[in-house]
């Protein structure tokens, strides 16, 4: 019962971190859309002419402030998806112990509960082939990594890698959640399907779990 609490509080605290990251993420794009609207400068492009005064073409104090509240957002950003990944282990550690737990004792809501939650954070996919360069490489994805969550797909909603494809093209150049097990350790990745050199939006190949 203990347990069930546990993962329970977890999962809420869970909820309100992606609440608050979509938020975010929100602001992020907002800002970087107040870059594109000034001759697309984005956070490194320099903000004075060849004779070193300020560019006439663009609102020079607007991309600073814009540029400065993104770096800020982007810090933020960081520490929060380590907090989501500190609670992502948490909560599969509690579902591991229900499971053990379980096996000695007749099936109730708790295990179900369990059993739903541990089905939920099951590997679905995984990475067989990374490009270098890609937006894949660029996220922290590796050959090998087992895929526990891909935006809103789980292993309880995937069905083929059709669905993996119709996510990837619906968020082409917005930041998903992705989360792989890698060594045993789960990790929390952004990665961005975009247009790059080579082919496709991701730059890697994705195979489902044999089960």
């Amino acid at each position: 019962m203990l347990t069930l609490f546990k993962m329970a509080a977890s999962m809420e605290n869970i909820n309100h971190l992606m609440k608050r990251k979509a938020e975010l993420e929100a602001e992020i794009k907002a800002l970087n859309d107040v870059l594109d609207s000034q001759q697309g400068v984005g956070l490194k492009e320099p903000l004075v002419d060849q004779e070193g005064f300020p560019r006439a073409d663009i609102d020079v104090y607007s991309v600073r402030h814009a540029r400065h509240q993104i770096i800020c957002l982007q810090n933020d950003h960081k520490s929060l998806m380590a907090e989501i990944e500190e609670e992502l282990y948490k909560i599969h550690a509690e579902a591991r112990k229900q499971k053990g737990e379980s096996m000695d004792t007749n099936e109730d809501d708790g295990s179900v509960q369990a059993q739903s939650l541990t089905e939920r954070l099951s590997p679905f996919a995984e990475v067989d082939r990374v490009d270098e360069g890609s937006p894949a490489s660029e996220a922290g994805l590796k050959v090998g990594d087992a895929i526990l969550e891909f935006g809103s797909i789980t292993a309880i909603k995937f069905q083929s890698l059709q669905n993996i494809a119709s996510v990837v093209q619906h968020s082409k150049d917005n930041a998903l959640k992705v989360i792989v097990r890698r060594n045993n350790t789960d990790k929390s990745l952004n990665l961005t399907p975009k247009t790059w050199s080579g082919r496709g939006l991701l730059g890697c190949n994705i195979v489902p779990v044999k089960r």
